[in-house]
């Protein structure tokens, strides 16, 4: 209380100064919440006045007419007048009253007047600030609202609690003036203490805990404020709670359906949380409302189905055969489980009668690795609809307690909510909190108080509700969807619940937490609390309640018989991404075969002097950018192309077309290696910079490079549900350095490679991997290849026969496309093929770093010329190719090893005893092209030279498809370097003497001689 004290004596010492400075007739009145200047009444504490005649004033107003005077005099008078003898009244004279006992007691009491407002005041934002910790969330009343077992001292749980604040029991019934930061008081300015801590008690420890204080925006604090503390404000019709039971009994039924019919399946059901599905339409309600006409949503498996069937409302029938073990998959691919696969939907809303569609992405089992895939797809539709500030499309999260706090995609997924290229302008979470994970306890699953902890670096608001409150549940759910749409940022909604078996059907739970599940086996359905509660409010009758049970049976029984008829599983209706007017209707490419991916000389002319130059007057680009501008220049005027030139034109060209572009990464703008350099950046205007690529073409398509945060799992699921949204758009996500993908592992291993094969879906994003032995440690040379490589789905044992476009066929049915490019201009044919194709897979291109710069790293505009393709593997053009039958050792290679091997075979004269050929797309293997290059060197013995290690690379997978083509008469030797633990060595000195000594290997023509095979 030092500090009440200290504002006392400061209006003590100086009151009677302030005073004459201002004016007895001016002073400062409170009115309505709001601050404003009135000559009416001074609202200064006894203590400031300076002089008796003044509280005389004061006090002869007050006889006249109470309301004459500011409410602290008269609340000061009136305490007067009752403290007084019994023989005073009102009307005695004020020199008795005043200028007696009472003005000796004055200074005294008026400090005590301030101290106890201030108290107040301080109690009241102890509440806003801390009245969450001891709210009543937890449904089976055994558990506290967060991992803190104490009870903060500042909020008033018991009377001796009011001595922290200086007060007493006495002080009670006094009436408090409320600050202008709580709207406890509805329309009163003054309620005594008793009520107010009454009305903070059931507004921040009821059934809700609000916690928001941490946020930094004053307009926010207060609306939430407004939200909760204005009295009577969550109050609902007859009509909103009807509709609410109505759904309450769909999810609940929902389950109970599922547990009778399929007792021994596992189903990942609701019980314990089945207000999640009203929740959510009630979202899903307000955000129509609001004007949003798109919801992608992502969500774990628990209550996946109830979603599928309440909320995207998937047929019935179609879920119910799901479960049959004799249904047969009608599509090629693996398929997934029931509870893993996703919903796209056009309905029209029932509550608000707009169009509105909804998609439930397909999630594998790693909670909450769809985050990033829904933010990406959610951004992707805003941008194709122009939707700069959120207002059409939005996106909800659901999550389960554990994996929020524990998953790190969860940061770096919310990390990118006010990024200006990642920004969905606000998200709704919604966290399925079933206060266990698996089998583990909350106090060992995670550090933070609450699992949403995490929400709060973005400062989000964090609504906590009991989930066996379903009308407090709903209303959370409104004030969530109107944050979302009034500020468009993140909000979290916290339902604390239960989960009423164990992790799954089949699960026993009482191994681990057998005090909470006694409990929940004791807890009764929120279904039977909320029917009877209304039925006691006289909303519904008994008889109501039971026909809309009864009707919703009766749905489920009919749609079971009807999937009984059900034969054949088709998992393409399960498509959470469909591209109608790409594909036919059966969901097949419309053609077999893409055109030339070449360019016409104007084209490349246009594009490369585009390239080179500044589009806007004035701007002061940076010495060393406007020597890189000239240098594009000169090649464009020679014909030639580098790499950044070779994908200045890939992209260029696809914008004319109409194709967006998009390019993500850390550091992308410029390009880790400084070649890109997108991005032009005024040396003397802040701020101020200039996209070139946006200038091409009066009516091209836009361009966007994005420097990401320093994320690749969030930004890589981000891109790949960017990539989800339109075929018609060339999405690329390049990490700084190759082997930085590997913490982007799960979205590549879960949804890259067997997206399609899972969920039937076709996604074209490109990764982008720098990759090259050059002496720079383990860290920053592998992209891993062999990762890639192994996952690739093509037969290594068998030699594909295609009837038609051989490329294309065999293109169509790999999962991904492996590349590494040696020269600019397949590296542009390839980036222009990604769109061309008639359908979509992902493509990885093992980038280089030396060969950036490399002065043999050139192509020539006739590589690009109109009716040039990409070249799935270069043949070799020196001297050996033209006396075949004399070559005696053919080398396959890939990407920029072939440059060494080049210089050394020149600088040992055998171009005409050694060919080198370059393979250029990996995988799928081109089996064609490599059966014609060892039929033309039928003479030569065969090797794989690579700079990786033996146990990486691309050796593992090669050599089996290798000896496919020769049908295993001839062996295929390896050249390059030893196996080894880590990439690459550190050290400079031995990554030379590796390279020279693989490089002896491959051009010793004897090196061989007398190994079996």
């Amino acid at each position: 209380m030092s500090h009440f004290r200290a504002l006392v004596g400061v209006l003590r010492v100086g009151g009677s100064r302030w005073l004459q400075g201002s004016g007895v007739g001016t002073a400062w009145r409170w009115a309505g919440g709001r601050r404003r200047c009135s000559s009416e009444a001074a609202p200064l504490l006894p203590a400031v006045a300076g002089s008796s005649s003044y509280v005389e004033e004061m006090y002869f107003a007050w006889l006249e007419d109470h309301t004459n005077v500011h409410q602290s005099w008269d609340a000061y008078f009136r305490s007067m007048q009752a403290s007084g003898p019994s023989g005073e009244t009102g009307e005695g004279r004020p020199s008795t009253l005043l200028q007696g006992r009472a003005l000796s007691q004055a200074p005294g009491m008026a400090q005590k007047v301030v101290e106890d407002h201030l108290a107040v005041h301080t109690l009241i934002r102890a509440y806003q600030i801390r009245g969450h910790h001891v709210a009543q969330l937890d449904p089976l009343g055994i558990l506290e609202a967060d991992l803190d077992s104490f009870v903060p001292s500042d909020l008033i749980t018991s009377i001796d609690k009011l001595g922290f604040y200086g007060l007493d029991e006495s002080d009670l019934d006094k009436r408090f003036r409320l600050p202008s930061t709580t709207f406890i008081g509805g329309g009163e300015t003054t309620l005594p203490l008793t009520e107010i801590i009454r009305r903070l008690e059931a507004v921040y420890c009821g059934h809700v805990g609000v916690e928001f204080m941490f946020i930094n925006n004053v307009k926010q604090c207060q609306w939430i404020r407004q939200k909760f503390e204005t009295p009577g404000i969550m109050r609902f019709t007859n009509a909103e709670k009807r509709t609410l039971l109505a759904r309450l009994v769909r999810s609940t039924r929902f389950e109970d359906f599922l547990a009778r019919k399929w007792s021994s399946e596992k189903r990942f059901g609701l019980e314990g949380c089945e207000v999640l599905i009203p929740a959510l339409k009630t979202i899903i309600d307000k955000s129509s409302a609001a004007g949003i006409e798109s919801v992608i949503m992502g969500m774990p498996h628990r209550g996946r189905l109830n979603v599928l069937a309440n909320v995207i409302r998937k047929d019935l029938d179609q879920i119910f055969c799901q479960f049959d073990p004799k249904l047969e998959a009608a599509d090629e691919g693996s398929g997934d489980v029931k509870y893993h696969l996703g919903m796209y939907h056009e309905r029209i809303n029932r509550e608000t009668g707009k169009d509105m569609t909804l998609s439930l992405m397909a999630n594998p089992s790693h909670l909450e690795a769809v985050d990033p895939v829904v933010q990406g797809k959610a951004k992707a539709e805003q941008f194709y609809r122009g939707d700069a500030q959120g207002k059409k499309v939005m996106s909800i999260l659901i999550h389960g307690d554990a994996a929020f706090a524990g998953q790190g995609v969860v940061y770096e997924t919310i990390h990118l909510s006010e990024l200006p290229s990642y920004t969905t302008h606000g998200t709704i979470h919604v966290v399925v909190n079933n206060q266990i994970g698996f089998t583990t306890d909350p106090r060992m699953a995670r550090s933070s108080p609450y699992p949403t902890d995490v929400a709060r670096v973005v400062n989000a608001p964090i609504f906590h509700v009991n989930a066996d409150d379903p009308e407090a549940v709903m209303y959370v759910c409104q004030v969530a969807a109107e944050w979302r749409s009034t500020f468009n940022k993140d909000v979290v909604i916290d339902l604390v619940c239960y989960r009423r078996f164990g992790h799954n059907e089949m699960d026993e739970p009482m191994f681990t937490q057998p005090l909470m599940y006694k409990q929940i086996r004791r807890q009764e359905h929120v279904l039977k609390k909320y029917s009877d509660k209304l039925i006691g409010e006289g909303v519904v009758t008994l008889q109501e309640f039971e026909e809309e049970v009864a009707k919703y049976d009766k749905i489920c029984e009919e749609e079971y018989a009807s999937s009984k008829d059900e034969k054949i599983l088709h998992i393409r209706h399960w498509l959470d991404s469909p591209w109608p007017d790409f594909f036919t209707a059966e969901g097949e490419p419309r053609s077999s075969s893409y055109p030339p991916t070449g360019l016409e000389e104007e084209v490349l002319l246009h594009i490369g002097q585009a390239a080179s130059s500044v589009p806007l007057e004035g701007f002061n680009v940076h010495p060393g950018v406007s020597r890189i501008l000239r240098g594009r220049a000169d090649l464009v005027k020679s014909r030639q192309v580098d790499w950044a030139l070779g994908e200045y034109l890939a992209f260029g060209s696809l914008l004319r077309d109409g194709i967006h572009v998009r390019l993500s990464g850390q550091d992308v703008e410029r390009g880790t290696f400084s070649h890109r350099h997108h991005v032009l950046h005024d040396q003397e205007v802040d701020r101020h910079f200039c996209v070139p690529m946006n200038h091409l073409w009066p009516d091209q398509a836009p361009y966007t490079v994005c420097n990401s945060s320093l994320s690749e799992y969030g930004v890589l699921g981000f891109e790949l549900g960017f990539a989800m949204a339109s075929p018609n758009a060339l999405i690329l996500w390049e990490a700084q350095f190759g082997d930085f993908h590997n913490t982007a592992q799960c979205i590549i291993d879960q949804f890259i490679s067997p997206g399609q094969a899972k969920w039937v879906r076709n996604n074209g994003i490109v990764l982008l991997l720098p990759h090259g032995m050059e002496g720079m440690g383990p860290e920053h040379s592998s992209a891993r290849p062999e990762r890639f490589l192994q996952m690739s789905k093509d037969d290594p044992d068998h030699f594909p026969e295609f009837v038609g476009d051989f490329e294309v066929q065999q293109l169509c049915e790999c999962n991904w496309i492996v590349v590494n490019c040696s020269t600019p201009a397949n590296y542009c044919h390839v980036l222009r093929r990604q769109i061309l194709l008639p359908f979509r897979k992902p493509l990885i291109i093992f980038t280089p770093k030396s060969l950036l710069r490399h002065p043999d790293a050139r192509s020539s505009f006739d590589d690009l010329a109109k009716d040039t393709k990409f070249k799935r593997l270069i043949p070799d053009e020196s001297p050996a190719s033209q006396s075949p039958g004399q070559v005696k050792r053919l080398v396959f290679c890939t990407g920029k090893v072939y440059y060494e091997l080049a210089r050394e075979r020149k600088r040992l004269n055998l171009e005409a005893d050694v060919a080198i050929v370059r393979l250029e797309q990996i995988s799928p293997f081109p089996f064609d092209l490599v059966r014609t290059e060892v039929e033309k060197y039928g003479e030569a013995e065969l090797v794989w030279c690579q700079e990786e290690h033996k146990n990486m690379g691309y050796y593992d997978y090669v050599r089996p498809r290798f000896l496919t083509v020769v049908a295993n008469k001839k062996p295929i030797w390896y050249v390059g370097r030893d196996p080894a633990a880590a990439t690459a060595t550190g050290n400079k000195s031995t990554h030379l003497n590796e390279l020279k000594r693989f490089m002896d290997t491959a051009f010793n023509l004897s090196a061989f001689q007398g190994r079996n095979f």
